[in-house]
C-alpha cells in the first residue's frame, strides 16, 4: 500500500501516521474536537477509524459496532463538495442505505447548503463546549460562585500540589482511572468501557502523541489528572479529565489548575461534547460556555 493511502484503499489509523495527519489537520485549523489525531487514535477501539486521501483531502471512515459506517468531515482544501459527494456515493455502493457524514463542521455545511442533493441537520448532542480560558482560571462573578466555593473548600481541606504530566506518573494515573471505572461501573456499559480504553491508550502513548497534561497530588499520591493539546491557533482541547470520585471538588480544581499552569496563553478551551447525557450536560453548562461549536449530519437526499 502506498503512503498516504489513496481512496478507496483505507488503512487503520496507527501511531506512525501521527505526524502526517496532524500536520494536515493543523493546516485546516479545525474547531471540532474529533478532528485531532489524538482523538481518533485513542478511540480506535470504538470507532475503528480508517483513513485515505481523496484529491486534496483526507477522509476518515468510522466503523462503530452496531452502526452503519460513516465519514467524519473531510479535511483539506476547499471546495470539498466533490469529495463529500464521492464519499457518500461510495458508502451507498457498499450497501449502506443511509450514507452519512457525521460531526460535520459549519465550514463544510456552508459549502453544501447551496446544493439540493444533501440533507443537513444539526446534532446538538455532539456540539462542543467552548469556554474563555480566563473564566475557567478566575472563576469570578456570581455565575461561578458555586465553582469558586468548591475551589476554596478544596484548598482549605487538602494540602495539594499541581505538577505537569510526565511518564513517571503514568502508572499512578492508571490506578486513578481504574478507581473511576469501578465507581462508574464502566465495564457494564459499552461507551463507558470505550472511554476507559481511550484514556488508557492516551496515558500509555502520552509522549508519542505529543500532548500535554497535569496532575494533582495529595500527600504525594495522584488523585486527579488531565490531558489535552492545542486544537487551533486560538483554542486548546481537553481530551481527558479524571479524578478520585470520592473527592468531588477535585474536578473543579484540576480544571482550574491545568488552565492556569498550561493553557493561560491560549484564549479558548474546547471541553468537547456531552453526548446527550443529562448529568454531563448539566456539568458542562455549569461552567457557562462562551459559545458552542455546532456539528451536523449530512446525508444524500
Amino acid at each position: 500500500m502506498t503512503f498516504p493511502p489513496e481512496f478507496p484503499n483505507f488503512k487503520p489509523i496507527e501511531l506512525k501516521d501521527r505526524d502526517y495527519i496532524h500536520d494536515l489537520i493543523w493546516t485546516y485549523q479545525s474547531e471540532v474536537s474529533e478532528l485531532t489525531f489524538t482523538n481518533m487514535y485513542i478511540w480506535w477501539h470504538y470507532y475503528r477509524v480508517r483513513w485515505a486521501r481523496l484529491d486534496e483531502s483526507i477522509l476518515f471512515l468510522c466503523d462503530v459496532k452496531k452502526e452503519d459506517p460513516f465519514f467524519l468531515t473531510p479535511v483539506g482544501q476547499e471546495p470539498r463538495l466533490k469529495t463529500a459527494e464521492t464519499a457518500l456515493l461510495w458508502l451507498r455502493d457498499q450497501g449502506i442505505q443511509s450514507p452519512s457524514l457525521k460531526r460535520v463542521d459549519t465550514r463544510l455545511v456552508d459549502e453544501l447548503k447551496h446544493y439540493s442533493g444533501f440533507n443537513i441537520r444539526p446534532t446538538r448532542d455532539h456540539f462542543d463546549y467552548i469556554y474563555r480560558t480566563r473564566d475557567l482560571i478566575d472563576l469570578s462573578g456570581r455565575k461561578y460562585h458555586k465553582k469558586k466555593n468548591h475551589f476554596n473548600r478544596f484548598q482549605k481541606k487538602y494540602k495539594f500540589e499541581y505538577v505537569p504530566m510526565t511518564e513517571k506518573w503514568i502508572k499512578e494515573c492508571v490506578e486513578v482511572l481504574k478507581r473511576w471505572c469501578d465507581f462508574r461501573e464502566c465495564r457494564e456499559n459499552d461507551i463507558m468501557r470505550a472511554e476507559f480504553e481511550s484514556v488508557h491508550e492516551a496515558l500509555y502513548n502520552f509522549s508519542d502523541l505529543n500532548i500535554f497534561g497535569g496532575i494533582i497530588l495529595i500527600q504525594g499520591s495522584v488523585e486527579a489528572f488531565t490531558m489535552g493539546e492545542q486544537l487551533n491557533q486560538k483554542t486548546a482541547v481537553i481530551h481527558v479529565e479524571k479524578a478520585n470520585p470520592k473527592i468531588p471538588e477535585l474536578f473543579t480544581m484540576i480544571n482550574q489548575q491545568f488552565c492556569f499552569h498550561a493553557l493561560k496563553d491560549i484564549p479558548f478551551i474546547n471541553r468537547e461534547q456531552d453526548l446527550g447525557e443529562p448529568g454531563l450536560r448539566q456539568s458542562k453548562l455549569s461552567y457557562h460556555p462562551f459559545h458552542f461549536v455546532e456539528k451536523f449530519e449530512v446525508n444524500l437526499v
